[in-house]
């Protein structure tokens, strides 16, 4: 399959892999458990917090694999380079990556949400697919205020279960802050920060009709349905003038 190369916007490199590309690659991290992979779903928001946040930046850079998941990044590389790149939402690629659990009778674990949600759906996913190990925990009452306690429990239950694949619901950067930081307690597992992806998958939270999708705004009816969601949005036109600013210096150029 042939690849092309990474396009930068805004100092972030944006995975031009197709879809099938990565999702193969992902796969191979998860059946030979050598290695630890962290898995970053970039979207214009997180794309504007690399600009802020030296830690997360670094995150991003050297995470094994990104995948495009705001349709904001597609936009943006059309504008910029004349090709789309392919877009793979955290939802898509946690149901994906579930399946192929499923098939492969895989143990996965499930931290974040709110409430018991990571539980509830590791039970339903228990049953659906008996023949695969799931476990979901919260992990940490505030992620804002996480305590060593907390911290010591998720790891313990990581050694324990030993999993192929670890999903974490924490909400950006949190998540991916926490993968990166415990990366050495994690080596032989595919780590992904899928966000609100527990909401969706179990239901709680409708997604956006499937036209609504296609046509890129998802982000609009999320928001509509969660007015709360507002503050994120403002970093929307501060991304769109930055990407118009790299346009026109590198025309200039």
């Amino acid at each position: 399959m042939n690849r092309k190369a990474n396009r930068s916007i805004l100092g972030v490199s944006v995975n031009m892999d197709p879809t099938n590309y990565i999702l193969e690659n992902i796969k191979k991290g998860l059946l030979s458990q050598r290695v630890f992979t962290h898995v970053v779903s970039l979207n214009p928001e997180n794309i504007v917090l690399t600009l802020h946040d030296d830690l997360f930046k670094r995150i991003v850079l050297e995470a094994e694999i990104t995948i495009n998941d705001g349709i904001g990044i597609v936009l943006a590389s059309q504008m910029l380079f004349g090709s789309f790149v392919p877009r793979l939402t955290g939802v898509e690629l946690m149901q994906k990556l579930i399946n192929e659990a499923a098939n492969e009778s895989l143990r996965v674990l499930l931290i974040g949400g709110n409430s018991k949600l990571a539980e509830e759906l590791a039970d339903c996913y228990s049953r659906s697919y008996p023949a695969s190990k799931f476990k979901g925990i919260v992990g940490f009452k505030d992620i804002k205020h996480p305590t060593s306690g907390e911290q010591k429990e998720i790891l313990s239950i990581v050694t324990a279960l030993r999993p192929h694949l670890i999903f974490v619901a924490f909400g950006s950067p949190y998540q991916e802050k926490w993968i990166y930081e415990n990366r050495a307690s994690l080596q032989g597992i595919t780590c992904i920060g899928v966000g609100g992806a527990f909401d969706f998958l179990s239901g709680r939270v409708a997604r956006a009709p499937k036209l609504i999708q296609s046509i890129g705004l998802e982000w609009l009816y999320r928001l509509m349905r969660q007015p709360w969601r507002w503050r994120r949005q403002l970093q929307l036109p501060v991304f769109i003038y930055l990407v118009l600013k790299q346009k026109f210096s590198r025309s200039e150029g």
